[in-house]
């Protein structure tokens, strides 16, 4: 293929260069367009604003609440004033705490009833529920004052919402993956109509129509181009970083954008026939496949619903059995609102909240807790190639001079054709020449030819330069070299100076300093690193050589992505994808965790579970070492935070009363209210995690 300067490159390693009819240059009007289980992925913000409006208000019932509480007043040792309408505060705040501030728990456990998979929120609700029938019956005189527990109630209820609350806010979500999908198409399209040109909606479009695409505009469907030629930018669906040219009988994806000249296309799909729509359907079904694991404290509270009935009923039978009626009410009472689970609720959504909170301070933003979870398990990490391990931009590799001019001199000559141009390949020419600080010398009559090349007056000579089309029209031949180039897929352009060869100049899309560590420290960690891109498999090769990538997946078709990433899963890997573009979002949805470059369009990010700010390829490794800190921190708080549980609500029981201890009710409130704190120290032991890409892949080097 051949791109505007008509550069010969890798056989499928397209490249165009900007021009426009006419000779006169577009500068480039190319803008593009671009939880918690049960709650529900698109309602999040929703619930972050109720679960922070209802933990504002409670936090505020409570503290009358716990203070006017006599069991409270007697464990802490203060007298309460004797005033016959204080003993109802903390009834009357402790019924609206209940029933108000309760309510999401109480709905969640009659959910959790109708699917039979009891868990945390069951467990809290039976918790709370207890205590508010014991509190009033104490409160009225129907059973001993011991069971007074308006006081636990409330700092329960408070200390759930703010568990929720801030898990609701872990889990916010985004743009739709598929909004941004759609806004890659124009909001007109201009058809022709006779010999008018009237501008329509896109679905008003129909197979058969020839709409007119100008100089900066989205292909609004499917088609073929039926006049004119020009270079497209099809980075958004392929993912392929240079423009391809496009002329008379060549198709065209709608979303795709001309970048230089205009074009007619003839319609051949519409709607949900085109190409656009077929990736948008790739992403919906990736999406709704993804398993939705079981997160590990709903297990747990799972197991501890059954822990703490079970307990409860056992008590009840042998305290009725062996001591007395009203024992065995207290003590089942005691064990039921011990055992719920002040610290498993803070447990998971703390530790969530502390790791996406540090890593976004390090360019990481974790959309999907479960993503994030996965981490720690990955074998194998797909990168796409352009503007993932690569820039993307290209960049003069070699310089390759004939008839005994200097390699500045030829640079320097090629610089000042192309100085008037604002294509990528231009600009990588003028880029070399200044940061080999030469002397451009300035130019004139700059004129441009699609698939040939760029000729403007230098110096009072004509400089040429361009691809194979232009050696033909100039009769010359191109440099021996040049093969070698092409071999590495390179792009190839020769310069002329009044019709004669002068030198040749080798791009390349330049590989990222920092890719070559990321490789590395993966395998360090044992991953595979496997690198997937639209590209001809020799600049894949080239790529991959020397950045040490253990698998290339070359010349792969945007449909195709996500199956090369299903059949890395078939062979019993889990897979983290990294990609930019559109073209890699079912990939990124399909993979076991997906992570996109911030700098890339709006879908991948939407189908992404994490996104790197940076273009750093080692954040990968920075995310993998959050994922293995934040599991350990989770199983650490989970442990302690059931132990507490396994140890308090067999002593409660009475499991050690023929030895004569029993545990006091004030006793099990402490060592409650210290599991807690516990728990919320552990999780801020995350925050001393520096996850700067340098720091975290130098750790894994050193190992």
């Amino acid at each position: 293929m051949t791109n505007e300067h008509g550069a010969h490159s890798a056989p499928t390693a397209h490249a165009e260069h900007d021009t426009h009819d006419g000779g006169h240059e577009s500068h480039d009007g190319h803008d593009g367009h671009g939880g918690h289980d049960g709650h529900g992925g698109g309602g999040h913000d929703g619930h972050v604003a109720l679960y922070r409006k209802m933990f504002w208000i409670m936090l505020v019932l409570a503290i009358p609440t716990v203070l006017l509480s006599g069991m409270f007043a007697s464990i802490v040792g203060y007298e309460l004033p004797d005033v016959s309408w204080l003993t109802w505060v903390s009834p009357v705040l402790g019924t609206v705490m209940y029933v108000w501030g309760g309510r999401p728990f109480l709905s969640g456990a009659v959910d959790e009833i109708k699917a039979r998979k009891p868990g945390m929120m069951l467990l809290i609700a039976l918790a709370i529920t207890v205590a508010f029938l014991a509190s009033w019956a104490a409160s009225l005189g129907l059973i001993s004052h011991e069971l007074d527990f308006w006081w636990e109630l409330a700092l329960l209820v408070v200390i759930m919402l703010l568990g929720h609350w801030i898990e609701m806010r872990s889990l916010a979500q985004t743009t739709s993956a598929l909004d941004s999908l759609a806004a890659l198409l124009p909001d007109e399209a201009e058809r022709v109509e006779g010999g008018q040109i009237v501008k329509i909606s896109p679905s008003d479009l129909r197979v058969g129509d020839v709409v007119v695409v100008r100089p900066g505009g989205s292909v609004p469907a499917d088609g073929r181009v039926v006049d004119g030629r020009a270079s497209f930018d099809e980075s958004m669906v392929t993912g392929e970083s240079r423009t391809v040219g496009r002329s008379v009988g060549d198709t065209v994806s709608a979303g795709t954008v001309a970048t230089d000249s205009g074009v007619r296309i003839e319609v051949t799909a519409i709607g949900d026939d085109t190409a656009l729509a077929g990736i948008q359907r790739l992403v919906t079904e990736a999406q709704n496949s993804s398993s939705r694991a079981q997160r590990l404290a709903d297990t747990a509270a799972g197991w501890l619903f059954w822990f703490a009935l079970g307990a409860a009923v056992i008590t009840a039978i042998v305290w009725t059995l062996f001591g007395n009626p009203d024992d065995a009410v207290v003590r089942t009472i005691t064990v039921l609102v011990i055992a719920c689970p002040h610290a498993l609720g803070l447990a998971i959504p703390l530790v969530v909240s502390i790791a996406t909170e540090r890593a976004a301070r390090a360019g990481i933003l974790v959309k999907d807790r479960l993503a994030l979870e996965s981490m720690r398990l990955v074998d194998a990490v797909l990168f796409d190639k352009t503007g993932t391990l690569t820039k993307g931009e290209p960049v003069v590799t070699e310089v390759e001079v004939a008839g005994g001019y200097d390699a500045d001199v030829v640079l320097a000559l090629a610089a000042a054709a192309e100085q008037d141009s604002e294509h990528p390949l231009a600009q990588a020419i003028v880029r070399a020449a200044r940061e080999r600080s030469l002397d451009v010398p300035a130019s004139a009559d700059f004129a441009s030819s699609p698939a040939v090349g760029v000729t403007a007056v230098v110096d009072g000579a004509t400089v040429r330069v361009g691809g194979p089309y232009m050696l033909e029209e100039e009769g010359a031949v191109e440099l021996p070299v040049a093969e070698e180039w092409r071999a590495r897929g390179a792009i190839i352009l020769h310069v002329l100076r009044d019709g004669r060869l002068i030198g040749a100049l080798a791009l390349s899309d330049e590989i990222r300093s920092e890719s070559r560590d990321a490789v590395r420290a993966l395998h360090e960690l044992g991953v595979e690193v496997v690198m997937i891109t639209g590209d001809a498999e020799a600049v894949a090769k080239t790529v991959a050589e020397e950045l040490g990538i253990d698998r290339v997946l070359a010349g792969v078709r945007p449909e195709d992505k996500a199956a090369e990433v299903l059949k890395l899963q078939t062979e019993g890997k889990r897979v983290a994808m990294v990609g930019d573009g559109v073209n890699d979002a079912p990939a990124l949805a399909q993979a076991d965790v997906g992570l996109a470059i911030g700098a890339g369009t709006d879908v991948a990010i939407a189908s992404a579970g994490v996104i790197l700010a940076s273009d750093d390829p080692r954040s990968v490794v920075s995310v993998i070492a959050l994922s293995k800190a934040t599991y350990r921190k989770m199983r650490q708080n989970l442990w302690w935070a059931a132990g507490y549980n396994l140890i308090s609500v067999p002593l409660a029981a009475g499991v050690l009363a023929p030895i004569g201890f029993v545990l006091p009710m004030s006793v099990g409130a402490v060592l409650m209210s210290l599991s807690t704190v516990v728990v919320a120290l552990n999780a801020q032991l995350l925050r001393r995690l520096d996850l700067r890409p340098d720091v975290t892949t130098a750790e894994v080097l050193r190992r």
